[in-house]
């Protein structure tokens, strides 16, 4: 990641304007996205808009032969092109032919993926925006922040102030009157242009029809006053039949702005007479420019299911935090960055992929069902192959994959950070490494880990077993947490393996691109895990838990290796989860809760992982009210801390923040103690409540459990 790309993190984390315009858009829309899609099967809706967009991602030149004979038939003129270059040749050769002047402007991503407008201007003609938020921006000389709302990052002040230089005159921050201001000012634009360009929201093969989705209405009035109008549409804008526009419709304001319908719906199939009788001269290019080679591609295929709403960049803790300037090109946020690596060049997405931090906030909310964190992932994966792993990374990951060297290692931090140790916190460290605690304590490596505590445990005889996988945190920082797990399951009757040959999952190699590493660190994990004979593997990490349930076959799939995949699949099939385990025996009657405890408020963060991947949000809720717990959510209890894995030592700028609003919602409920499932973020948390002095208890939910879990009577 570049010195300038860093700086300008900095930058924008550190502007109170942005962070706070888009902090507010940010809270508002969770609420107002649910009450949208109250009564409305998303689930379902959203297995119909990948469906209908998947098979027309499967047809492009098909549906796009069919656009341009329906569309045609009607009158209009098509042009179909790969080259962004001969876009805007053509629509510069429309415009001299015809003599324009004058080109007014509804919202278009697509011509902003071109650069048409400093194009045009470059040729002698004027350029206007008619989006308010497209006029907005440029006037003071920006791109978009966000692909719906693409002013979202200024607040009505600095708008006002843009304002005020266009007119000359002082106006205040009162929206009605700004509004007014613009109204004045564009309508004359309208009459006098010569020609509109736009996007579309949708383009119907069935009929040639291209659909436009507005809340403004100067969409309607760039296609309908000009004598001339071209509407430039990617053609990952195709569906095959008219009735599914409804589909998309029902999905995409409410998705986009959390409106049940945009203010106006255009479809327009064909030209129009002018005022004068002539007849509208429309043009409509369907432009590709790699969409052919996306769809060919087997993993990114799925990204032309993206209905362009920006739902992703909405609910994403990144993009609140540093907006789109940062955390994309033209196209922003999660999805801006796959688009950017296939319409732009896969480098220009190198360091605006290193902002995702993986939580899958994004993957939930996306209509169209991207897996974006998923095609992310893959991104850095062929970042990788085409660059090579850094120097630092490759002799981190060759430490990793040596277990016994690994495990040395961090025996010998234990000791070598006893100079700046306190109690079971390292509050500060020297030199180039104080940014590590910086708004967070880390935990101390402890003295004993947990692969030695374990063979001091004396466990009954029990016939059924269970293989406990530790992770990295619980072995070597938080071994009472892997106590507590042995001494619960061995109430409900079984006896706990630790197979010594464990190591780390590999997620930290794998979200780093690093798949080779990964499938190392997994073939030696499922060599260990699989070498005893137990019913279960249990791991109280969710991240090692999806890397065994999940990511080892996927690891495997993307690098073509099947010498252990059945074996991959055998240990999946085995794996679970704490929380599911244990609400499991509880109802089954193999463990029970002692009685009538009331052991006060509490709160609970779920960590990414297991919310998003594992699906598991009720179990761990459950499980502590039965304890005798009062439960107390806190508001965004499914936002990620910022913790991230390796992301908050690379990215501490952003961790930080997201924290402290972690720990501000933590705090603002009035619980005692905050519980989760993750000790990830039992460091994160607990580090950033020990820094900011705060006496809220952290704990992971196998330590509150294991002290109020008795051996049932049966």
């Amino acid at each position: 990641m570049g010195n300038e790309f860093k700086e300008s993190i900095t930058k924008a984390v550190n502007n109170a304007n942005l962070t706070g315009a888009l902090g507010k858009f940010s809270e508002a829309y969770k609420v107002n996205r649910a009450k949208a899609y109250e009564g409305i099967d998303f689930e379902e809706l959203r297995g119909r808009i990948a469906e209908l967009k998947s098979y027309a991602a499967s047809h492009l030149d098909e549906l796009s032969e069919q656009f341009a004979s329906k569309a045609e038939s009607s009158g209009a003129k098509v042009f179909r092109t790969n080259d962004p270059a001969k876009v805007r040749e053509y629509i510069l050769k429309v415009a001299q032919d015809n003599n324009v002047k004058t080109v007014v402007k509804s919202k278009s991503m697509a011509t902003e993926e071109i650069h048409l407008n400093p194009y045009l201007e470059k040729a002698g003609i004027e350029v206007g925006e008619t989006d308010l938020g497209e006029w907005i921006i440029q006037l003071a000389g920006q791109t978009p922040s966000h692909m719906v709302m693409p002013a979202i990052h200024m607040t009505k002040e600095e708008v006002s102030d843009l304002f005020s230089k266009e007119v000359n005159e002082r106006l205040t921050s009162d929206i009605p009157r700004l509004v007014k201001v613009a109204r004045e000012q564009l309508r004359p634009a309208f009459l006098a242009a010569d020609m509109g360009i736009s996007g579309g929201n949708i383009a119907v093969a069935e009929t040639g029809s291209i659909v436009l989705m507005t809340n403004e209405g100067n969409a309607r009035l760039v296609t309908s006053l000009p004598k001339i109008h071209i509407a430039l549409v990617g053609i990952e804008k195709l569906i095959e039949k008219y009735a599914d526009v409804a589909t998309i419709l029902k999905a995409l304001p409410r998705s986009a702005t959390a409106q049940l319908l945009t203010s106006y719906v255009s479809i327009i199939t064909g030209p129009t007479p002018n005022p004068d009788g002539s007849m509208k001269g429309l043009h409509i290019i369907l432009m590709d420019n790699r969409r052919s080679e996306m769809a060919a591609d087997p993993k990114f295929k799925q990204a032309l299911q993206c209905i362009r709403c920006a739902s992703c960049l909405n609910v994403c803790p990144i993009f609140r935090l540093v907006g789109g300037h940062v955390f994309g090109k033209v196209y922003t946020g999660g999805i801006g960055t796959i688009l950017t690596a296939w319409f732009d060049e896969l480098k220009k997405s190198e360091d605006i992929q290193g902002l995702c931090i993986q939580c899958g906030a994004c993957k939930d909310v996306c209509p169209g069902k991207i897996d974006i964190p998923d095609l992310i992932m893959e991104i850095r994966r062929r970042l990788v192959l085409e660059q090579g792993v850094p120097l630092l990374q490759k002799t981190i990951y060759a430490v990793v994959n040596n277990r016994k060297l690994f495990h040395g290692m961090l025996r010998a931090a234990s000791v070598a950070g006893k100079p700046f140790t306190s109690g079971k916190f390292i509050r500060h460290l020297p030199l180039f490494l104080a940014d590590l605690t910086d708004g967070r304590s880390l935990p101390a490596i402890a003295a004993e880990p947990f692969r030695d505590r374990f063979k001091k445990i004396i466990q009954p005889k029990l016939k059924e077993r269970v293989a406990f996988y530790a992770g990295c945190l619980i072995d070597f920082a938080y071994p009472e947490m892997g106590e507590s797990l042995v001494r619960i399951l061995n109430k409900a009757g079984y006896e706990v393996l630790f197979p010594e040959d464990q190591t780390c999952c590999g997620a930290p190699a794998r979200y780093n691109g690093a798949y080779e590493v990964a499938a190392n660190n997994a073939v030696d994990n499922i060599k260990a895990l699989l070498s005893v004979d137990a019913t279960y593997v249990i791991s109280a990490c969710p991240t090692c838990t999806v890397a065994l349930a999940h990511e080892f076959i996927s690891t495997f799939e993307s690098l073509g290796q099947t010498e252990w995949m059945s074996e991959a699949r055998e240990l999946a099939n085995k794996t679970i989860d704490f929380s599911t385990l244990v609400k499991k025996l509880v109802d089954e009657g193999r463990l029970t809760m002692k009685e009538g405890q009331k052991l006060g408020k509490i709160t609970y963060h779920d960590s990414c992982h297991l919310k998003r991947t594992l699906k598991v949000t009720e179990q761990p809720r459950e499980l502590l009210q039965r304890a005798g717990y009062e439960l107390a959510e806190m508001f965004e209890c499914d936002t990620c801390c910022g913790m991230g894995g390796s992301y908050s030592l690379k990215l501490p700028e952003i961790s930080a923040p997201i924290l402290q609003r972690k720990l501000k919602n933590i705090k603002d409920t009035g619980a005692s103690t905050v519980a989760m499932d993750c000790p990830g973020c039992v460091m994160q948390i607990r580090g950033g409540m020990d820094q900011d002095g705060t006496l809220i208890k952290v704990r992971h939910t196998v330590e509150l459990l294991a002290e109020q879990l008795i051996i049932s009577s049966q």
